[in-house]
């Protein structure tokens, strides 16, 4: 029995965090999409720090929000690839708050220009593409991110307790 309300509250939490990456996407999208872009959703990539439910969480939250957001079938793939191993190795450093960030800024700048200038055919040079996209992703992973975390240490890690 223990077993599966484990199972519930993970996919709960899950899910919520996949709803609220999709809704701050959606709000955001006139910053959310494009060469030069904040996602301001990206906060949320510091939730790994917190619970292993914001893998699935971010990752089918990149998914929906992209697919949502008329994006390419590149980006819907390979933008949501990118979340989810930013996601995974954030879990992964979750021993040092500072660290949980950088996977998802290193995976982002890494692979969003390509998506950029392949799939939506945005005529820059891929290392202009990737400090763009390194700009936005530090805003919004580590800036807002560390803001988010600071916020979620003080006053709200009983979202995260397993009861």
């Amino acid at each position: 029995m223990k077993n599966t309300k484990f199972d519930l509250n993970f996919l709960t939490r899950g899910a919520a965090i996949a709803a609220v990456y999709v809704v701050l996407t959606l709000i955001f999208a006139p910053i959310s999409f494009g060469a030069v872009q904040v996602r301001i959703a990206e906060a949320l990539t510091i939730l790994p720090l917190f619970t292993p439910a914001a893998i699935p969480g971010l990752f089918v939250g990149c998914i929906l929000a992209n697919i949502l957001g008329g994006a390419v079938i590149w980006d819907v793939i390979f933008g949501s690839i990118a979340t989810l191993i930013g996601a995974v190795i954030g879990y992964k450093l979750r021993f040092s708050r500072w660290l949980v960030p950088i996977p998802a800024i290193v995976s982002n700048t890494v692979i969003i220009p390509f998506v950029l200038r392949y799939g939506y055919s945005i005529n820059l040079p891929i290392p202009v593409l990737m400090g763009y996209i390194a700009i936005g992703e530090v805003i919004g992973c580590y800036v807002l991110g560390e803001l988010l975390a600071e916020v979620l240490s003080r006053s709200g890690k009983w979202i995260f307790r397993n009861n």
